[in-house]
């Protein structure tokens, strides 16, 4: 997750209850303050768009500024997507299913939550899912 807000990754007390109340509520923040950060870059990129968007005469300049739109277009497409994820993890807290994985029901974890909030599967199963899928491509 790479956002321009630093966020201390959260420490449980001793004994805590793994997806407690606290750790709910540090998520959520978290998932809240990275869809913030997407939201407003993608405003940046909508304004740089509409202010720099006009007639250039020489056709290099254009061409170039095109490719630059579609570079910003195609990152904000997929920040998109990341943002559909976010509010599925939000989904998730919501209804107490977030931090537990889809596939086989066991904690995901703390510190793999940390690095990937929208993770939804635990570090087992994703490294299956992804041999699984090398195998797939492979063929």
């Amino acid at each position: 997750m790479s956002t321009t807000t630093t966020f201390a990754p959260y420490q449980p007390a001793k004994n805590e209850e793994y997806m407690s109340d606290n750790q709910l509520a540090h998520f959520r923040q978290l998932l809240l303050n990275w869809k913030a950060e997407l939201l407003a870059e993608a405003e940046r990129t909508k304004d740089y768009i509409n202010e720099e968007t006009g007639a250039m005469a020489d056709i290099n300049d254009r061409a170039t500024q095109e490719e630059e739109f579609a570079l910003a277009l195609r990152t904000r497409d997929r920040e998109r997507k990341l943002i559909r994820k976010i509010d599925k993890s939000i989904a998730e807290i919501d209804t107490g299913d977030y931090g537990y994985c889809e596939t086989c029901g066991t904690e995901i974890g703390l510190r793999r939550l940390e690095a990937r909030p929208t993770a939804t599967q635990c570090i087992d199963c994703k490294t299956l899912s992804e041999i699984k899928e090398k195998q797939t491509l492979g063929q």
